[in-house]
C-alpha cells in the first residue's frame, strides 16, 4: 500500500481556513476587555488587520506558501496578544523578566523579532516571483534591507503618534523609560530578518515558482 504524503491543494486551502480562523479568533479574544484604551488596541493590532486584509485580497492572485501563512499568523497572535494587555503588561514579558532578569517587559522584543522574519520572507517570494532578481546573495540582502526599513518606518510612526497625543499614546509607545527603545527595536527587527533569510536560502532552499505553489 503506497502512502502519499504530497498534500492536495484541498487540504492546502483547509490548512489556510484553519489559520485564518485561527487569527479571526485571536482576534475577537484580543478585543474584548483590552488593558489599556481601544486607540492604544487599534494603534498596536492596526499592522495585523491591514495584514490581513491584503493576504485575505491578494489570495487567489498571489498566493504565498503554506509555511509563510504560518510564519504569517503567528505573527499576528503576537501582535494581537500585544494588543490586549498592551506590550508593557503581556504576561509572557513578567515571566521572561523573572526568569532572565531582564529589567523590563521585553515581550515587544519578540514582536520586533517577527517584523523582522515576516517581511523578510515575503520579500523573498516578492523578488524571486516579480523581478529578475535570483540569486540567493541578492534576494537576501535586499530583503533584509526593506525589512530593517519597515522597522525604521513604523519607529517613525510611534514617534509622530507620540507627538499628536502623547497622553494617550504612551503605551502604544512602549518605551519603559528605556532611552535606547527604538535602536534595540530596531536591532531585533535586523536579527529576525537576517536569521529568516539565511535559513530560508542557506538552508531550507524551498523552490519559488509560480503563483500557486505552496510548500
Amino acid at each position: 500500500m503506497k502512502i502519499c504524503i504530497i498534500p492536495t491543494m484541498n487540504n492546502i486551502a483547509k490548512s489556510h481556513l484553519f489559520l485564518l480562523a485561527f487569527v479571526l479568533l485571536t482576534m475577537l479574544w484580543s478585543v474584548v476587555g483590552v488593558e489599556d484604551t481601544y486607540l492604544t488596541w487599534i494603534l498596536e493590532a492596526a499592522p495585523a488587520i491591514v495584514g490581513l486584509l491584503v493576504l485575505v485580497f491578494t489570495y487567489k492572485k498571489f498566493r504565498m506558501p503554506t509555511y509563510l501563512y504560518v510564519v504569517m499568523a503567528f505573527h499576528m497572535a503576537v501582535l494581537l496578544v500585544g494588543a490586549h494587555y498592551s506590550y508593557a503588561k503581556v504576561p509572557l514579558g513578567f515571566w521572561m523578566q523573572d526568569w532572565f532578569g531582564f529589567a523590563r517587559n521585553n515581550y515587544d522584543k519578540i514582536g520586533h523579532l517577527m517584523q523582522g522574519v515576516t517581511p523578510g520572507l515575503v520579500m523573498i517570494e516578492l523578488l524571486r516571483r516579480t523581478t529578475p532578481i535570483k540569486t540567493a546573495g541578492w534576494t537576501g540582502f535586499l530583503s533584509v534591507c526593506v525589512a530593517e526599513a519597515i522597522s525604521a518606518l513604523y519607529e517613525i510612526i510611534e514617534w509622530l503618534a507620540s507627538l499628536s497625543n502623547p497622553t494617550d499614546t504612551e503605551a502604544f509607545l512602549g518605551t519603559q523609560g528605556y532611552i535606547w527603545d527604538t535602536q534595540t527595536d530596531m536591532f531585533m527587527c535586523l536579527i529576525g530578518a537576517t536569521i529568516a533569510v539565511i535559513i530560508r536560502l542557506r538552508v531550507l532552499r524551498l523552490p519559488t515558482s509560480g503563483r500557486l505553489l505552496n510548500h
